[in-house]
Order: structure tokens, then C-alpha cells, then sequence
């Protein structure tokens, strides 16, 4: 277990160099490298499990931008390098696509020292950590993410796993990475309403645990839009700070580590009951963070002044600050909605929905709420 304090935000001097970032969690510690060109760094791919074979997992269309980059960096360390390439999308993050995996493993004969590489955005990292957890009971794997998003939330702390369609990331595994290479240089063909969902990842880590680093987003958000490379590599920097302090202290979400949810029990439900894939999980965090920390507000954690400046910090960069109306006819029906799809969500507790608010200070505390109150924020929210 790390520290328990965690060390105040730095923001200056702004410098692009190659920078790293450990989680410590015993034998199962890592490091996560972010910079602008790491893949052409050899430091970058030294001291990675050793294996005759790599499986690079990605899909169409990170493949034909990466594939054959990605390759060439493993060449000097493994003998053969295959690639299975998924169809691309939160739709399908399913056990189908995971099946796909599993058996192009088998067909190469991957053995238990082949090491997985998951090139891609947040599905892939699921999809090829979940393979790699299974598989022979566990193999290596590192992840490569190309999307803001992954780089700061989903490749970082070892949840892995596939949708159901009663419910988002239902069935999983937590199985830590070897690595995390977060090279910076991607988003230069990462398309604006990917990169804007990575964003509200970024955002979330301010009011549940650095209201500081909060202050310099807003101070930088025209920095941020237009993908500054020193402000990008603060911004990824310290949002990796944040998960590896959580994660360190509560691996497996028993406590801490479920601060981290800010906005997504929301914003699940936008994903499940609009269909996976109709909105980003970042889009579907933001709102989700709107409608949580009105919820913080109802129940006298905060006061306005924060459920404003998240509106204002979203918006700025591009994020939906509303829920989309979710296929009845009257706004209550319509929130009722909402809470049912609440309830299927994998942190309910024996039907109860449990909330993310934050107090304003950068603190975040896990609660449950009165129906008609969480009925009053969906409502509040939503846009027709």
C-alpha cells in the first residue's frame, strides 16, 4: 500500500521530456511511461517479460494507423509477433470478440510466456487484458493506449473485462499490466470527439481528488482543446498520479477506488440504455458527472459554485453537459428509466444505487440517495 497523502499538484515548469509514473502494488508494481514519441525510444521496450512470442491486439482502425509501428518496436525483443485485429466499437465488447482473441491464441499456439500488447482505446484494453487474464490461467500483457482516455483512466489499474447486454464491464477480471505506454504522439489521428471524451477523464480526477489541478484545467482547457504537448503531458501526468495513489491504497474497488466512478453510474446507464457505441464513455461520464454533482449539491455536500464550474469546464472542451432522453414519452418515465438501468449497474448492492458525490474541496465520498431526489436530478438534466 502507497502513501495515503497524496503529494500536491505541480503544474510548473511546462516541459514535453518523456515522463514516468509508478503504481505500487508489491510484486504486482508497474510503471506507466507518457511522452510524446516513447515508441522510438528502446528504453521504452527494455525489461518487459521475455517471450518467443507477442500477440498485439487492436482493431480496425488503430491497426492500419499502428500495427506496423508497434511491430517494428517489438521486433529486437520477440521472435514472432502476431496481430488480431477486432472490429472496432463499444458494441463490440462482448464475449464474441473476446472468443476471437482466445482463439487466434490458440491457433498460434501462444504459450504461457507469450505477451499480450493491447493497442488501442479503452474496448481493446478490456478486451485483450480479460483475454490475457484467462488465457492459460494468465499471461503477460502490456498496454499501449491510443486514445486520451485510455491513457488516463482505462489502461491504468487492471480492470479488464466485456459489456453484457444487461449491463457495462458485468463480467471481468482486475489483472494488472506488465507496463503502460502512454506515447502522447497518437493524438495527432485521434479524431476531436474521441479525444473531448478523453477529457472528461481528465476532469473527473479534479473534484474527487485535487480541486488544484481542477483550477490549472480550467486555467488551460484552450491548451488542452488544441492538444498542447506540454500541457497534455502535465494533464496525463497527474491524472496518473491521482489513479495510482487510489489504486495503490484499494486494487480491487473495496473502499477508495470507487471515488473513481464520479459520473459513471450516470453515465453507464446513458451507454446501456441508449445502446453501446450511440455515446462515448467519456460523453457519457460528463453528463453523468453533471447530474452527480447536482446529487452532491441536493444533499448539502456542496454548494453551487461546483456543479457550475463542471458545466462551464465541459462545455469548454466540447462535452455534453445534458442526458439524452431515454425512449419514453414523459420526463418522469423517462428518469424512471434512468433508475432502473441504475439498479442493474454492478456497483448496486442488493438493489441499491450507490452514488459518487464530491463535498467541493476535492474529496469524494460514496452514498446512497432517496429515489425521488435521483429522480429530480435525471429529470433536471435531461434534454428532448
Amino acid at each position: 500500500m502507497n502513501n495515503t497523502v497524496l503529494e500536491p499538484f505541480k503544474p510548473e515548469p511546462l516541459a514535453t521530456q518523456a515522463t514516468r509514473v509508478s503504481i505500487d502494488l508489491g510484486a504486482r508494481s508497474y510503471d506507466i511511461w507518457i511522452g510524446a514519441g516513447l515508441w522510438s525510444e528502446a528504453a521504452a521496450w527494455q525489461g518487459l517479460p521475455k517471450a518467443a512470442m507477442a500477440v498485439v491486439v487492436t482493431n480496425t482502425t488503430v491497426g492500419p494507423l499502428y500495427a506496423d509501428a508497434l511491430k517494428q518496436a517489438l521486433e529486437p525483443h520477440y521472435a514472432r509477433i502476431e496481430v488480431v485485429s477486432l472490429a472496432d466499437g463499444e458494441q463490440f465488447k462482448d464475449m464474441a470478440h473476446l472468443q476471437q482473441i482466445l482463439d487466434a491464441m490458440l491457433e498460434w499456439r501462444a504459450d504461457r510466456k507469450t505477451v499480450v500488447f493491447a493497442l488501442g482505446g479503452g474496448v481493446v484494453g478490456d478486451m485483450a487484458g480479460f483475454a490475457a487474464a484467462c488465457y492459460m490461467r494468465g499471461v503477460p500483457f502490456v498496454q499501449v493506449p491510443t486514445t486520451l482516455l485510455s491513457q488516463v483512466d482505462s489502461s491504468v489499474g487492471g480492470k479488464t473485462g466485456v459489456n453484457h447486454p444487461l449491463g457495462k464491464n458485468m463480467i471481468g477480471a482486475f489483472y494488472q499490466p506488465a507496463r503502460v505506454i502512454c506515447d502522447l504522439d497518437v493524438f495527432r489521428t485521434l479524431p476531436a470527439r474521441e479525444y473531448a471524451a478523453g477529457l472528461a477523464e481528465v476532469i473527473k480526477y479534479g473534484p474527487i481528488a485535487d480541486m488544484a489541478f481542477f483550477g490549472w484545467l480550467e486555467g488551460n482547457a484552450e491548451a488542452l482543446v488544441a492538444r498542447d504537448v506540454a500541457v497534455l503531458t502535465a494533464a496525463v501526468r497527474r491524472s496518473c498520479e491521482i489513479k495510482a495513489w487510489v489504486v495503490g491504497q484499494d486494487e480491487r474497488e473495496g473502499g477508495l477506488r470507487a471515488i473513481l466512478n464520479f459520473g459513471h453510474t450516470f453515465g453507464h446507464a446513458i451507454e446501456t440504455g441508449m445502446g453501446y457505441g450511440e455515446w462515448l464513455h467519456g460523453e457519457g461520464v460528463a453528463a453523468g458527472m453533471v447530474m452527480a454533482a447536482d446529487l452532491s449539491q441536493r444533499l448539502g455536500l456542496c454548494d453551487a459554485r461546483l456543479p457550475q464550474r463542471l458545466r462551464n469546464m465541459l462545455q469548454q472542451v466540447g462535452l455534453p453537459v445534458q442526458g439524452p432522453w431515454l425512449g419514453a414519452e414523459e420526463r418522469l418515465a423517462a428518469a424512471q428509466r434512468y433508475l432502473a438501468l441504475m439498479r442493474l449497474d454492478k456497483k448496486a448492492e442488493a438493489g441499491a444505487i450507490r452514488f459518487v458525490v464530491v463535498s467541493g474541496q476535492g474529496l469524494a465520498q460514496v452514498v446512497e440517495a432517496p429515489d425521488a431526489m435521483v429522480l429530480e436530478v435525471v429529470q433536471q438534466a435531461l434534454t428532448h
